[in-house]
């Protein structure tokens, strides 16, 4: 089985910064794919970005520019550092990964909320 654990969520004002962490534990081989996906209310779950092993990245254009994601494979943890955060940017963020043990399986954390007042 493997875990993942969020931190780094928060309340901040428009404009400010957060840096979100997830760190995976238990049996893996290795990670694929690390990334995060966000939830607002009343919305469907959406990709923020992504990263592989190899550092390639992916990022949803509304956060181009603004999001950096990283990732320390020895860790097993991806980080996701949000700049020029705005209210649009408000939801429960979600840690997933696409872990190699004994087949493929995809995995998530149990999400963190970030809320950005106006």
């Amino acid at each position: 089985q493997v875990q993942l654990v969020e931190s780094g969520g928060g309340l901040v004002q428009a404009g400010g910064s957060l840096r979100l962490s997830c760190a995976a534990s238990g049996s893996i081989f290795s990670i694929n794919v690390m990334g995060w996906y966000r939830q607002a209310p009343g919305k469907q779950r959406e990709l923020v970005a992504h990263i592989t092993t190899g550092g390639t990245t992916t990022y949803a254009d509304s956060v181009k520019g603004r999001f950096t994601i990283s990732r320390e494979n020895a860790k097993n943890t991806v980080y996701l550092q949000m700049n020029s955060l705005n209210p649009e940017d408000t939801a429960v963020y979600y840690c997933n990964a696409l872990v190699m043990n004994l087949g493929m399986s995809n995995y998530w954390g149990q999400g963190t909320q970030v809320t950005v007042s106006s």
